[in-house]
Order: structure tokens, then C-alpha cells, then sequence
């Protein structure tokens, strides 16, 4: 029988339940169990595909096509599993299944309320993972904070459904903070006790309490957390602060959690957890033997979180490449032809970034102006893929109005246009060329030393492609299409011939880094920028 374990958050937000969840399910499957993670976000919105990135950070794309929590993103990083449209679940999509339910008669006149109606839905979509048999343990972690109006149903949905499955079947991680006050030298476990109260109002009893704090808890805090909290004290886990995330699973391994976990859901311990590759990429991690210095260009600089599995990728790209790479976020819009050179002193590449819309599209040409003539090492994600298009079209083809389709309609050269498939859609969620499609790279290229191989396939979101009517136009000047799909034809990767490293790709190669399999485009691009710091 598949087993559930359930990770809620209490005291305050961005305590970090996602990466608990996933170092949990890192141990776990370290110790040979079949492990997913599921999020349950209690916004209404029915994903996060039409929310502003400033709103929620960045939108996670799943091979299936789901736009998604970032969450989903370490789930995949941290275990090398991929995640599908299962795996994130809002109050909105909720309410919608119902309501589409009521509409079609499936309630038999009766009166459709939250409880029974909306929590039944719920833990259904709890246990739709299960059903397959394909997981030992489904770990879900609940958005939000204990407390909070709008989770409330979540927090019924799993009492009902722990009483359902029956002892020793699931278990409740409570995550939250104790704070330490500095003029009183000393932690509060209160927040804490008062967390676990609401919790217990609400009819859930944690197992295991993961206490985040900035100072370690002495065992008298440990006594008197599990004392006034109902836990045994093996089961008040300290997750003190961390130099980087990877660090979490080798922290709650020395806390016991996976033992812990095991051992109330009657599992056998079997196996040492098997965590080799996880320290070897750590020791790489923690003691590079160089350091690149790259900008990342785009709109939404203010909030990394818009940027994260970029973040991560080049982090498992510098740990390949035994380098540290350090990040300089620049806000597009400050880019400008008299400040660009300034702006890039001292980089040793240059990223630009995805996003929508027109602000900020002149900072990243003239970016990608300055990397191209100055040879550079240039990588562009989606938007930054069509804008390298532009400013090549711009300034190469002598197409002085060369633009997207999507920033000005009426120009006379849409070397960026919109899908065919895209052209009468009217809803903006969950329309957008989403999810793997396959690529095929011609031999000779970059791009084919890169993969190593003609057939490839990575994640899209985007409604707009390179205009193919002016494809002869380009490869003649020197910007080559070396990857398309087999299918439409659409452009998916272009490079420059005579450029050091000059590569963009109109998917999100992002989205498919993890800590085991960190992605060939990120470490080739790191790679370039060591050799352009040497070469200087």
C-alpha cells in the first residue's frame, strides 16, 4: 500500500517546506523507496501560468506541459524524476472540477458544499499519484501557512484522509520557526507551540516538528517543543540554516528524518541511503578551483525567484565545470547603447533571459550587440533566443525595423511571428506551446558538439517562433538554424559561425538541469565563459 506523508508550514511563509519535502524524498529514495511530491497551492487561480512573476516567482514547465510552483522544480533537481500534471494542484482547479461537476447534474440535486464536496475532490487528487502503484511513499506539501482562510479546506481534507487510510499509513511534518531574539539571547519556542495549537484545532496532530532556526536547539528547546507540541523528542528535528540547499538532505539525514519517517509508517529502514554522487557534487560545489563572472539580463531582476531554475542550472553547471559562477542580475530596461560596455565590464558571458512583453526588449539588443561584436560568450532562453533574431536582423540584414510580431504588429519585417496554432486562441491560460517537443540538430554544428547527437528534446512555453520566410536570409549572413522540429519545422536553436560561443534556443533548457543530469547547454556556456577569463 502506497504511503502519505503530508508537510505543512506554520509561524510564516518561504520557511522553505519545498526543499524539505525534497531532501525528505531524497533520502528516501537514496534508501531505495519510489518517491514523488506533490504541491497543493491554495490560490484560485487555476495555475500560475497568467500570474506576473513578481506575483510568484517563476512558472515551472513539466515535460507533460503543466505550468506549475516553482516547488516542482527542486522536486525534479534534487531526485532526477520528472514531475507531470499531477503534481500541482490549486484551489482553483479544484473549484473548477466541482463546479463543472454541479453543472453537469453528477450531484443529484444535492447542495454542493465545501465539506463534503470540495474536500472529497481534494483527497482525491491526493491519491491520484497512489493509484498507479508505481510509489512506496507520495509526499505532498501544502501551500501556505496553518492559519491561513483560504487552506483551511486543505488542512480538513488531510485529517479526513489520514483516519481513511488508517494507522501507520500516513504522517504530518510540521514545518515552522523558532525565532531568536537577540536582545534576550535566546530562542522562542512559542510561535512555534501556538503554530501547533491551530493545527491541533483544526483536528491534525503532527508526527515530526522541523524547526528552522538560525542557532542550534539545545536539547532542553528539543524537550520542551516535543512536551508542549505532543511529539516524542526523536521527532523535533532542528533544520538550522544552510550555505545552499544541497546541503538540506545531508542535514536532515544527520537530524534522522528519513528514520524517523520510516519507522512511523512501520517501513523498514532497509539500505544505508546511498548519497555518493549527491557528496561528490557538493565537494565540487563548495571547492571550485575558478570563478566566471555572468550576467543575467532580463526584466524581472528585482526578484531572483523569477529566475530560479537558471539560478540552479548554472549551479550544477559550475559544479561540473569546478568553477563558481557568480550571477549579476542587470535590469534590462537599464541597458542602454552609451552605458552597455560599462554595464558588462568584467563578464565573462552574457545570459539573457526569458519573459513577455516590450519592457525591457531594447537593453537586451543592445546586450546582445555588444556580446555579439565583441565575441562574447552569448546564450539566449526563449525571448532572449527571438531577440538575438532581432538585433541580428537589425543590424546585420539592415532590417531596420526587424521585430516580434508580439512587440509591434504592424511591422514590415516580423522576423518573430506568431504560431499558426496560436493565431485564434482568446484564452491566455494553459494555451501556449507547453511541455517536450522533439528536436533534431544538424551535424557540424555547435549545438551537435554540444549534445552529441541529432535527436534531442526539451520544454517549451511560448507563442511566438522565428519567421522561417527569412530563414535563407540569415544562414547566408552567418546565423545558423542548427536545430528544428521534425514536425512543424519551427527554428529551435540558432548559433553563429564565426563567434566563440554565440547559441539560443527557443525552449528552456532549464527546466531540465538537475543535480544528476546537469544540462549540456549550461555547462557548455560556463565552459565557453572560463575560456574567454583565461583568454583575457
Amino acid at each position: 500500500m502506497t504511503k502519505y506523508i503530508f508537510v505543512t508550514g506554520g509561524v510564516t511563509s518561504s520557511l522553505g517546506k519545498g526543499i524539505i519535502a525534497a531532501s525528505l524524498a531524497k533520502l528516501l529514495q537514496a534508501r531505495g523507496y519510489k518517491v514523488t511530491i506533490q504541491k497543493f497551492d491554495p490560490y484560485i487561480n487555476i495555475d500560475p501560468g497568467t500570474l506576473n512573476p513578481y506575483e510568484h516567482g517563476e512558472c515551472y514547465v513539466t515535460e507533460d506541459g503543466a505550468e506549475t510552483d516553482l516547488d516542482l522544480g527542486h522536486y525534479e533537481r534534487f531526485l532526477n524524476v520528472p514531475t507531470s500534471q499531477a503534481n500541482n494542484v490549486t484551489t482553483g482547479r479544484i473549484y473548477q472540477h466541482v463546479i463543472q461537476q454541479e453543472r453537469e447534474g453528477a450531484y443529484l440535486g444535492k447542495t454542493v458544499q465545501v465539506i463534503p464536496h470540495i474536500t472529497d475532490e481534494i483527497k482525491r487528487r491526493m491519491q491520484l499519484l497512489g493509484e498507479s502503484g508505481e510509489y512506496d511513499i507520495i509526499i505532498t506539501e501544502l501551500g501556505g501557512t496553518v492559519g491561513d482562510i483560504e487552506s483551511l479546506p486543505f488542512v480538513e481534507a488531510v485529517r479526513q484522509l489520514r483516519w481513511e487510510l488508517g494507522a501507520n499509513n500516513s504522517l504530518v511534518i510540521h514545518l515552522t520557526l523558532v525565532p531568536y531574539l537577540a536582545a534576550a539571547g535566546e530562542l522562542k519556542t512559542k510561535p512555534t507551540q501556538h503554530s501547533v495549537k491551530t493545527l491541533l484545532e483544526y483536528g491534525v496532530q503532527p508526527d515530526i516538528l522541523v524547526c528552522r532556526t538560525e542557532h542550534k536547539l539545545s536539547q532542553e528547546i528539543r524537550k520542551k517543543l516535543a512536551q508542549f507540541c505532543n511529539v516524542n523528542i526523536n521527532a523535533v528535528v532542528e533544520s538550522i540554516d544552510a550555505s545552499t540547499i544541497y546541503d538540506v538532505p545531508l542535514l536532515m539525514l544527520k537530524e534522522n528524518l528519513d528514520k524517523t519517517a520510516l519507522t512511523k509508517l512501520k517501513l523498514s529502514n532497509k539500505n544505508e541511503p546511498d548519497l555518493e554522487n549527491w557528496k561528490n557534487f557538493l565537494g565540487k560545489l563548495k571547492n571550485p578551483t575558478s570563478e566566471v563572472n555572468i550576467a543575467l539580463v532580463g526584466k524581472y531582476v528585482e526578484l531572483p525567484d523569477a529566475y530560479k531554475s537558471i539560478t540552479e542550472g548554472f549551479i550544477h553547471a559550475g559544479a561540473t565545470n569546478e568553477c563558481k559562477v557568480k550571477v549579476s542580475y542587470i535590469a534590462a530596461e537599464s541597458v542602454t547603447k552609451e552605458n552597455v560596455a560599462e554595464k558588462l565590464k568584467g563578464m565573462d558571458g552574457v545570459l539573457v533571459a526569458p519573459g513577455f512583453g516590450e519592457r525591457g526588449l531594447d537593453g537586451k539588443l543592445n546586450a546582445i550587440k555588444y556580446v555579439r561584436e565583441n565575441n562574447i560568450p552569448f546564450f539566449g532562453i526563449c525571448l532572449g533566443m527571438q531577440c538575438s533574431v532581432i538585433e541580428f536582423g537589425r543590424n546585420v540584414l539592415g532590417l531596420k525595423d526587424a521585430n516580434s510580431f508580439e512587440m509591434d504588429a504592424n511591422t514590415s519585417n516580423p522576423v518573430i511571428n506568431l504560431m499558426e496554432e496560436q493565431k485564434n486562441i482568446t484564452n491566455m491560460g494553459g494555451t501556449m506551446r507547453l511541455g517536450a517537443y522533439d528536436c533534431e540538430i544538424k551535424k557540424g554544428t555547435k549545438a551537435f558538439t554540444i549534445y552529441g547527437k541529432t535527436k534531442i528534446s526539451e520544454r517549451h512555453r511560448h507563442r511566438y517562433e522565428f519567421n522561417n520566410d527569412y530563414l535563407k536570409q540569415y544562414e547566408a549572413a552567418g546565423m545558423i538554424a542548427s536545430g528544428f522540429n521534425p514536425e512543424t519545422g519551427l527554428v529551435e536553436i540558432v548559433e553563429l559561425k564565426n563567434h566563440p560561443f554565440f547559441v539560443a534556443g527557443q525552449f528552456h533548457p532549464e527546466l531540465k538541469s538537475t543535480v544528476a543530469n546537469p544540462h549540456p547547454l549550461f555547462v557548455s556556456f560556463v565552459a565557453a565563459a572560463l575560456a574567454n577569463k583565461k583568454s583575457k
